[in-house]
Order: C-alpha cells, then sequence, then structure tokens
C-alpha cells in the first residue's frame, strides 16, 4: 500500500448495510477538488470545496450530471490538520445502501480509488500524525469490547505506551553513540562511554521491559477475555450454571449425567471486565470414546484457563471428598486460580454447609437453578481479576508483536551487560545494542518495513 499512498482514497467509514445516516470519507492530495467537482447548493450551484475552512460543515447536494443524488452535510479537513495529515473530506449522507453506492461510483469516477483495509491509519502513520503502536491501539479500541479494554486501548491511541519506549530507547541511543564514536578511533583505544553507567542503564532499562512483559498477561486478558473453566461431575449443574452467568440458554440442561460431551464458550462483561466462560464436560472415567474425548478437552480448558469453578452438587459430596477432588486438580491446572462452589442449594441448609465445609478456604454455595448466590460469584470473580495496573495508570502491554519486541530487546541488552563483565571490545557491545534499538524501533514504527505495514494495516476495516 506505501506505495500507493499519493492516490486519493474514498471508503464508507459507518458499517456496510442500511442505516439513518452513511459517513463516506476521501482523503488524498485531491480528496477537495474530487469533492468539489460534484458539490451543488440547493440551485444546483456548485461550490467551491476548496475555499473552504478547514473544520468547516456545509449543507448541500450531490449531483452527477444535473441529477441530485443527496442531500448532504461536507465535512472539510485541510492538511495537516486532519486524522491522515492530508487534505480528507467526509459526506453524511442518507444511510440508504443505493445512496453509499452511487456516492461512492461519483468519486470514483471523478478519480479517486477504493481504500484498502487500514489504510487511512496507515497514511496517518507515514504522515507522523501518530506512531506504529498508536496506530495498532485504533484497531484495538474499534474491537474493544468492555469497559477495561476500553481504558487501556484509549491510554495507548494516546501514547501512553509509545512514551514508555521512547524515553528508553533515547536513553539507550545516547550511549550507543558514544559506543560508536569509540570504534572511529578504536586506534587510540579510548573510552567515550562510561562502562560503569552504561551497565547501570542497561539493568535500569532491563527491569522496566521486564515489568512491561509481565503485564502482557494482563493485557492479553483485557483484550481477549479472562478464560474461566466451569468443571466438575456430571450432573453438577455446570451447563445451568454457564446459561445463569451469560443469561442465555446457551448450554443444554438435561438430568441425563454426561450430557455436555464438547466445551461450550461463550463471553460476559461483569464489572467491566470480559469473561471467558467455558463449560465441559463432566469429569469421570468413561469407556464412552466421544465423552472421554470431551474430558481430555476439559482438562485442556483446566489448563489454559486464568481461574477454574469446580462446581460441586453439595448434597452428594462429603468435605473429606471434595478436599481430594481439589487436590486431583490442582495437578492439572498449574498457576489457575481454584474456585470451589458448592450448587444445589437449599436456602435452610446454608448454616448447615458453612459448618461442614468450613475448612475449604474461599468456598462459595450457589444455586444456579433458583438463581441463589450468582451475585456474590460473580463479585469473587472480579476480585480474583487483578485491575489494579490498569486502575493505576501504568503502561499495560496487549499485543503480542510488542511483546515478542520487548522480549527479543531484554535478551539483547542480557548480552550487553555480559560483554560489560567480560570487558568484550567496544564493536561487539555495539551490535547488541543496535539490536535492542531496532527491536524497541519496532514497536513504535522507527524501524519498519513495508511488508511488517502491510501485515499491520490488512488486519484493519476498510474505512478506517
Amino acid at each position: 500500500m506505501i506505495h500507493l499512498a499519493k492516490d486519493t482514497i474514498v471508503a464508507l467509514a459507518t458499517a456496510h448495510g442500511s442505516a439513518a445516516i452513511a459517513v463516506i470519507r476521501l482523503s488524498g492530495p485531491s480528496a477537495l477538488s474530487i469533492a468539489g467537482s460534484c458539490f451543488y447548493d440547493k440551485n444546483l450551484k456548485r461550490k467551491e470545496v476548496s475555499a473552504f475552512k478547514s473544520h468547516s460543515i456545509h449543507f448541500g447536494v450531490l449531483a452527477n450530471e444535473g441529477q441530485i443524488l443527496d442531500e448532504v452535510l461536507l465535512s472539510v479537513f485541510k492538511a495537516p490538520h486532519s486524522y491522515t495529515g492530508e487534505d480528507s473530506v467526509e459526506v453524511s449522507c442518507h444511510g440508504s445502501m443505493f445512496i453509499q453506492q452511487q456516492i461512492l461510483q461519483l468519486f470514483l469516477m471523478a478519480g479517486a480509488r477504493m481504500a484498502e483495509p487500514g489504510e487511512f491509519t496507515l497514511r496517518a502513520f507515514l504522515n507522523g500524525k501518530m506512531d506504529l503502536s498508536q496506530a495498532e491501539a485504533v484497531a484495538d479500541l474499534i474491537a474493544s469490547n468492555s469497559p477495561v479494554s476500553h481504558q487501556v486501548a484509549m491510554q495507548q491511541m494516546r501514547g501512553g505506551f509509545s512514551s514508555s519506549i521512547k524515553v528508553l530507547r533515547e536513553q539507550l541511543l545516547n550511549f550507543a553513540s558514544l559506543i560508536e564514536l569509540e570504534l572511529d578511533f578504536s586506534e587510540e583505544d579510548v573510552e567515550f562511554a562510561n562502562r560503569g553507567e552504561l551497565k547501570t542503564l542497561v539493568s535500569s532499562i532491563q527491569k522496566l521491559l521486564f515489568k512491561l512483559l509481565q503485564s502482557f498477561e494482563l493485557g492479553n486478558v483485557i483484550k481477549n477475555g479472562l478464560p474461566v473453566a466451569i468443571v466438575g461431575k456430571p450432573n453438577a449443574g455446570k451447563s445451568t450454571l454457564l446459561n445463569v452467568l451469560l443469561e442465555d440458554e446457551r448450554a443444554i440442561v438435561s438430568e441425563i449425567p454426561g450430557t455436555t460431551r464438547d466445551t461450550i464458550e461463550d463471553s460476559m462483561v461483569i464489572g467491566g471486565v470480559l469473561f471467558r466462560f467455558i463449560d465441559t464436560a463432566g469429569l469421570r472415567s468413561t469407556d464412552d470414546v466421544i465423552e472421554s474425548i470431551g474430558v481430555n478437552r476439559a482438562l485442556e480448558a483446566m489448563r489454559k484457563s486464568s481461574i477454574v469453578i469446580y462446581l460441586f452438587d453439595v448434597h452428594t459430596l462429603s468435605s473429606g471428598d471434595l478436599k481430594l477432588e481439589l487436590e486431583k486438580l490442582r495437578s492439572h491446572i498449574g498457576d489457575s486460580q481454584l474456585l470451589p462452589v458448592g450448587n444445589k442449594l437449599d436456602v435452610e441448609d446454608q448454616k448447615e454447609l458453612s459448618a461442614e465445609f468450613a475448612d475449604i478456604k474461599d468456598i462459595l454455595f450457589i444455586s444456579a437453578k433458583n438463581h441463589t448466590n450468582i451475585d456474590a460469584l460473580k463479585n469473587r470473580l472480579i476480585e480474583l481479576f487483578d485491575a489494579r495496573t490498569v486502575n493505576s495508570g501504568e503502561t499495560v502491554v496487549t499485543n503480542a508483536r510488542h511483546a515478542n519486541a520487548l522480549r527479543n530487546a531484554h535478551m539483547a541488552l542480557e548480552k550487553v551487560k555480559q560483554g560489560l563483565e567480560q570487558q568484550v571490545a567496544s564493536d561487539f557491545l555495539a551490535l547488541d545494542i543496535r539490536y535492542a534499538l531496532e527491536e524497541l524501533g519496532q514497536i513504535t514504527g522507527q524501524v519498519s518495513n513495508e511488508d511488517l505495514l502491510d501485515n499491520i494495516f490488512s488486519k484493519f476495516c476498510i474505512g478506517k
């Protein structure tokens, strides 16, 4: 797309389909003249769009050879004060799909071409309106599906993550320049870069990189949802609980044990956090080939989940048996948080059950069928999600590409540290520092190539 960046592009900016209004976006060197070639007042007197002030909105009609297509509002944004940094026009028209297509055809015949996916944001990046991590945050903002994911995407789009990376890169770049300078005077055996200060700086940057890498686990959860596996023996009420949490009849509920033979997954926002609930096959030994596959998938779902709800029937499982079951589960779930939940609660049995299971930590009693204590379960799930990093305004990494670059930069700086301890030559230090700088630069786009950019922006929707 980069070699076509001087074309004037057009696309529908609103969702495809009929609506009250639609917005069609033009951007490029001929945007004003193309819009001006078919924009008139009500009496079909042509309006000089190029003479309009930037950030102004004008009422008129779009017409093709004297035939009026629609009454529209035309918004003008002149370079460099636009989203793309180019001359841009946005047309708000009636949302008929026929009208949308007619206007797009009108602009195409006047010299525009259809935009590629993400091309408007690509141009914003190429014209210095945002860096690469901010551009990727635009896609995250569009895809945000919870208050927390929206908050993190907005923070990154406004440059929160970029600022952190730029500071680290500038500090390292200063020392890299001194190391490079030493190479020009290699025969005179002089040192311009203080090795002690460089070692301190490298350690400091590594700590910050490690902190950012640690935030990726939280960031990935924020972006894709916190996986919660609902496990237990057959007929414990797992499918009923899934339906209650999702407020929808998502899973088949039956008195017949082993009804669920595969994992069923769906998402729900609770307390501003996106949770991905996974209903699993009942855990038991079975000769049924299909059911055994479902049990194996249940075990796999547990290993991949951040939280595992172990659901059991309070009338069929004793405190001692529950302890044994929980011990077995802990050998499968690794670092996942285990939440024991007793189901099929009768309200009058609450005190008796609390006494019987008093030595089981963090246990909850519910009735999925009667919706008893479901709010308490939701609150416990929110408590298990650690949102402190988000709320404190600290940078959270949500992009796997960024995490990989941070990891590579951290490893390169580890080589620099080892080189300093072993007193290796400046050219070897310079090589590893350059690699670390390149990895950090790839996050913000200071170092990039056409394949990388095409790969990133091709995942955007057309019109953004």
